[in-house]
């Protein structure tokens, strides 16, 4: 394993790992960069592999929290941290403290959240021995930051729609989703509500089943949810299912998705923009998830968490504009009016201050602890 050789490497300002003999942890903390503030990004435990591909995927999931914390005008930098293991037969109250003591370890460079495989709980038991985790607000969804994630990802679809097709609304539009958990699953419900119709796969039968009886979601084979013939289609599950195998076959003319790096490699944005495929990029438009918790830090109002939600579709618009105007890709054009607001920070007299936590009261517990 060399991490600087490795291809998602990309400057990071830190790359550490941990491991826990009693519990058996084995983790990885990444951060990418904290220009606007500290690194902030969910905490992943999936059963990779290798050591390998959970640095790959730390890497490149940390690179786009810098680009998602960014377009969204949010006062964070890109971290990410994985954890190696099955959560369904490796997790346990003890593991996630310990993972929330080597978060802690990182004096607040590095602050945690949900991500796939971790929940709520789990964060709480993290925020047992440590300050830096976000999304565990006493808020009418308890700190789940995934209806936020939903919204805005609806939000982002209907920008799309009106860019490509001229229409205010999903009404009579095909949408498929790959994935119907938390948030495949309330995206499937905005959209029926709008009068889409919603075909939807998942590995979990269950999850399946809720989907088709509550909200009417067509089932469709999960081999076969990329390639269905649809107006819309929202990968919601795991990421780099956009490839030069799968885009030749894919069926839809948007792609609008609340998975991270959709795209296996930076030339499968290229390949879309090719076949006539819009792309929305996945760091701009699952960015709800991160307000929500940015949010929940500072005890806003639900309204100002709307009115934030709402500048996806401000941000998305522009992407795709300038898209149009340049021949790049949509991929390309968002990484770079990130790195346009970044560089900004960082050209200011004060310089690219790096706070230590993003509100008050975490840094009490801190200083506290």
């Amino acid at each position: 394993m060399s991490v600087f050789l490795d291809s998602a490497y990309d400057n990071h300002e830190l790359v550490t790992f941990g491991h826990d003999r009693a519990t058996g942890l084995r983790a990885i903390i990444a951060v990418h960069n904290t220009t606007l503030g500290p690194g902030v990004g969910g905490c992943r435990m999936y059963p990779y592999p290798d050591d390998d591909a959970a640095l790959r995927d730390v890497l490149r999931l940390s690179r786009g929290m810098t680009y998602k914390s960014a377009l969204a005008d949010l006062p964070l930098g890109g971290g990410k941290s994985v954890i190696i293991g099955n959560p369904r037969e490796d997790k346990s109250p003890a593991l996630m403290r310990a993972m929330g003591e080597f978060v802690h370890s990182q004096g607040g460079r590095y602050v945690a959240a949900e991500d796939s495989g971790t929940g709520v709980e789990d964060l709480r038991e993290m925020a047992s021995v440590t300050p830096y985790v976000s999304g565990i607000a006493d808020n009418e969804h308890g700190g789940d930051p995934s209806p936020s994630t939903a919204y805005g990802l609806f939000v982002g679809i209907r920008a799309a729609v009106a860019h490509r097709l001229g229409v205010d609304s999903t009404s009579g539009l095909r949408v498929a989703i790959q994935g119907l958990g938390h948030v495949g699953f309330l995206l499937a419900r905005l959209l029926r509500d709008d009068g889409a119709i919603v075909y939807g796969a998942d590995v979990s039968a269950i999850n399946l089943q809720r989907a088709a009886d509550l909200l009417g979601v067509i089932p469709v084979d999960v081999d076969d949810i990329l390639f269905c013939e649809a107006d819309i289609l929202a990968p919601c599950a795991l990421g780099a299912v956009l490839d030069e195998q799968t885009i030749p076959r894919l069926r839809s003319g948007i792609v609008a998705g609340a998975a991270n790096n959709q795209l296996a490699t930076p030339l499968d944005a290229a390949r879309l923009r090719d076949r006539g495929i819009l792309y929305c990029p996945d760091f701009l438009i699952n960015a709800g998830g991160i307000i929500d918790v940015h949010h929940q830090r500072l005890g806003s109002a639900e309204t100002e968490v709307r009115a934030h939600l709402a500048g996806i579709e401000k941000n998305l618009l522009e992407v795709l504009q300038r898209s149009d105007r340049s021949g790049e890709s949509t991929d390309a054009v968002a990484e770079a009016l990130a790195m346009e607001k970044i560089d900004r920070r960082r050209d200011r007299p004060e310089g690219g201050g790096r706070p230590l936590l993003a509100d008050p009261e975490t840094r009490r517990a801190a200083a506290a602890r």
